[in-house]
């Protein structure tokens, strides 16, 4: 990461575990702050961002465990260069949090894309998160050339 990102939290923001760790996860891949980012998980975790096949997961099967999630932030985090993050909704209840949020990500070339995704978060009794499911469509992301 070269420059420092935002988030705007426009949402309910009470307390909640999967809420807390959606924030905490958000803070570290801003800062690319991969250990901090990677230590937020549980062992048996699974990212599926967005769910089903993709550009980072081809099979649609998601990514799983510790060696999983690293991928996934090798792939899908690393590479940008700048976050810009607005949640608007956040509804928490039980194990899970789900957001409405816009991400806006530069890359070092000078590209930008825009997602609105639907993102949903699970935690165990611990907090750590076993779970990310994120719904979004690649042919909605609106790119902007350099």
């Amino acid at each position: 990461m070269t420059e420092q990102g935002t988030v705007r939290w426009l949402a309910a923001d009470d307390p909640h575990p999967a809420r807390r760790a959606q924030q905490a996860a958000l803070a570290c891949a801003i800062a690319g702050d991969k250990q901090g980012w990677l230590a937020l998980w549980a062992e048996d975790c699974e990212i599926h961002d967005p769910v089903g096949p993709s550009i980072f997961d081809a099979s649609g099967e998601g990514h799983h465990g510790r060696a999983g999630i690293e991928h996934f932030w090798d792939v899908a985090i690393a590479p940008v260069a700048r976050f810009d993050v607005e949640v608007r909704t956040s509804h928490a209840c039980g194990d899970s949090s789900a957001q409405e949020a816009t991400f806006r990500t530069a890359f070092p070339d000078g590209t930008r894309a825009e997602i609105d995704l639907m993102v949903v978060y699970r935690v165990d009794v611990a907090g750590l998160i076993t779970s990310m499911r994120a719904y979004w469509e690649l042919e909605r992301v609106r790119l902007t050339a350099p």
